[in-house]
């Protein structure tokens, strides 16, 4: 449990520090700050969840938002402190640190606060941040420790 701990924590101290940069330092005034041929820096503030998806005025949006996303955490950090440690250990810690991360940005922000906008060829991948990065990371161990570490822990298929 340590562990995870310690890796929420890390996510989340690089997840908040990266966002005050950004509205602190790099986005004073601009908005689209081009870098590469395919990396832009801008400033998004989402009021939804993954993609923009569930956008909306709603004053009760962000405290809703929030309350499920410190339910998964809760449900996360116990079943994980059940399970062999492993490649979950660092999913669940990614997962973790990246869902607070963005519950203080919708505390604190009109939104969770997106800034890394990838594109190709005119098209752009919705923006998105640290934390976003953290779960997604995260929640590709949780699976690939489900699917191929169980074998090496001993565990036996039913049936």
């Amino acid at each position: 449990m340590q562990r995870i701990l310690g890796i929420a924590t890390v996510v989340l101290i690089l997840d908040q520090i990266s966002k005050w940069l950004i509205l602190a330092v790099v986005m004073q005034p601009p908005r689209r700050i081009p870098v590469t041929d395919f990396f832009n820096l801008v400033l998004t503030y989402n009021t939804g969840v993954s993609f923009g998806l569930f956008q909306g005025d709603s004053p009760l949006r962000p405290y809703f938002l929030s309350a499920i996303a410190l339910v998964i955490v809760v449900g996360l950090l116990i079943w994980a402190r059940r399970q062999p440690p492993g490649l979950l250990t660092y999913g669940v810690g990614g997962v973790v640190g990246g869902a607070i991360g963005n519950v203080i940005d919708r505390m604190h922000q009109p939104g969770v606060v997106d800034f890394l906008d990838f594109h190709v060829a005119g098209w752009h991948w919705p923006a998105f941040n640290i934390a976003d990065s953290a779960i997604v990371c995260g929640v590709a161990l949780i699976l690939v420790d489900g699917l191929f570490e169980g074998r090496r822990k001993g565990y036996k298929e039913p049936g």
